[in-house]
């Protein structure tokens, strides 16, 4: 039996931070489905927050809590941004290098619903090198095209997982298991998120009863090119805002003020919902205006955001783009503690997206996600390091020879539970549509269906009843009343 100390289910910010913080001298296997750096970790443009110092946690932990509605975990919250002051220091030490002025001194961008300029970046491709970064400084064995199917789970313990390796099913053992598999993107026709992140790891808890908590809050970002064929949209990153850029209407009317005094700078829940519902009331298109920028600055500050927008034919900053909102964050996910610990499981941890965590509540403050991945990546190794291995002892799993991933008509319900769950489990969601989503599902489940397929409709079901359950708007959960 080969077995190792701790598998690492996902390779982006919280997975990587993972494996820098575990000793070399421990058997370590990173996994990811695909090629490493499709990941929303890579996709990530804004940056990372930090608090400035000491005496900006207060106020790093109220636009928190304020972003989130006060559904937050105050405690979690506090957690993160104190410990972020350790984590620039840990980052800087290792040799990351973030935006710096002409003297060196790092350079901070201000971003929706933050009282102050605190998020560090890397020009508009912060993620991309934070994930290379991370990558290069993994001293851990990395194995690509693994995706995992089930988790190995007897008496309250994981003893590792079941993974299609190379497509072929492989048992994976270990002591412990930190997953890292991020949100649950694919679920939604219009979303920011990479191919890969599509649920399979929240289906499987569904399926072993371990709890997911808070999945009603579902972030959608307000500033997405969706005009394109492709299931990830273009993100247009809250740094754009953040340095300025205005919202406007095809009249060139910044009707945000309409919604909120804060306009532009409210938090992400105000202004998708917003632009969505102008949209639907006026049938005008809405745009985001880049025209107060120079060029030359502009250039520089947002390469990549330049590039990616003129090879579609925009020439930025001189052209509008159109935008609307798409699915961009999963708030809720795996329940655990402050240390990745999931309650009743030993030798199972969870980390980034993929957790609950308590620190976003309702909806996430922008820039808080690469964040709360590495701090509470690193607290969950501290938590591994502290739990005993099981031994040599691993029960008898039963032998999994026909596990059939795919059937045939998998892709066209796919494609239909994307488009019920961007309709009906959206921005602004109905009792009636809930109800519509949920038929669906469940009568999906009892068809001839693939392994994948059924584990993302586990998911689908759980952010069904969650919202179902919450009767009151709050946050990014935004349930309208139907005349009777």
């Amino acid at each position: 039996m080969k077995k190792y100390d701790v598998i690492i289910v996902g390779a982006g910010i919280a997975g990587l931070y993972a494996a820098m913080n575990l000793p070399e001298t421990m058997k370590v296997l990173v996994v990811c489905k695909d090629i490493p750096w499709e990941c929303n970790t890579f996709y990530a443009q804004g940056g990372m927050v930090v608090a400035l110092d000491e005496n900006d946690v207060p106020s790093h932990i109220e636009d928190t809590l304020a972003a989130g509605a006060y559904h937050n975990l105050r405690e979690a919250v506090e957690i993160m941004s104190r410990e972020s002051l350790q984590l620039r220091e840990d980052l800087l030490h290792r040799g990351m290098e973030f935006d710096r002025d002409e003297s060196g001194n790092l350079l901070y961008t201000k971003e929706a619903a933050h009282s102050a300029s605190r998020i560090l970046h890397v020009g508009d491709a912060t993620g991309r090198y934070l994930h290379y970064f991370m990558m290069t400084h993994n001293p851990h064995l990395l194995q690509r095209n693994t995706l995992v199917y089930d988790l190995l789970i007897q008496n309250g313990r994981c003893y590792g997982v079941r993974a299609m390796v190379n497509y072929r099913p492989t048992t994976l053992y270990a002591d412990h298991v930190l997953i890292a598999s991020g949100g649950i993107g694919s679920l939604y026709a219009y979303n920011t998120n990479s191919r890969t992140v599509s649920a399979d790891i929240h289906g499987i808890c569904v399926e072993k009863g371990i709890a997911l908590k808070d999945m009603e809050f579902m972030q959608f970002h307000p500033t997405v090119f969706v005009k394109t064929p492709y299931a990830r949209k273009l993100l247009l990153t809250e740094a754009l805002r953040g340095e300025g850029a205005y919202i406007v209407d095809e009249d060139g009317k910044r009707f945000l003020f309409d919604y909120d005094p804060r306009g532009e700078l409210a938090s992400r829940d105000i202004v998708s919902r917003a632009i969505f519902d102008y949209k639907r009331k006026t049938g005008k298109e809405v745009y985001l205006d880049f025209s107060m920028f120079e060029e030359k600055w502009f250039k520089k500050r947002f390469p990549n955001i330049t590039k990616t927008f003129e090879a579609l034919g925009y020439r930025l900053p001189h052209d509008r783009v159109p935008i609307s909102p798409a699915f961009h964050y999963a708030n809720g996910g795996i329940e655990c503690d402050t240390w990745g610990r999931i309650p009743g499981m030993k030798g199972l941890f969870v980390a980034g997206e993929a957790a609950r965590t308590g620190v976003h509540g309702a909806n996430r403050l922008a820039s808080n996600s690469l964040l709360e991945a590495a701090v509470y990546a690193r607290r969950a190794v501290e938590a591994i390091l502290g739990e005993e291995p099981w031994g040599d002892g691993a029960p008898a799993f039963e032998k999994d020879y026909d596990t059939q991933l795919h059937r045939e008509h998998d892709k066209a319900y796919k494609h239909q539970l994307r488009r019920i769950m961007w309709k009906d489990v959206g921005i602004i969601r109905t009792e009636s549509g809930l109800h519509e989503a949920k038929n669906f599902i469940y009568d999906t489940k009892n068809k001839e269906i693939g392994r994948l397929l059924e584990l993302r409709l586990n998911t689908a079901a759980a952010i069904v009843e969650a919202a179902l359950a919450r009767k009151e708007p709050l946050g990014s959960h935004y349930i309208e009343k139907e005349e009777a």
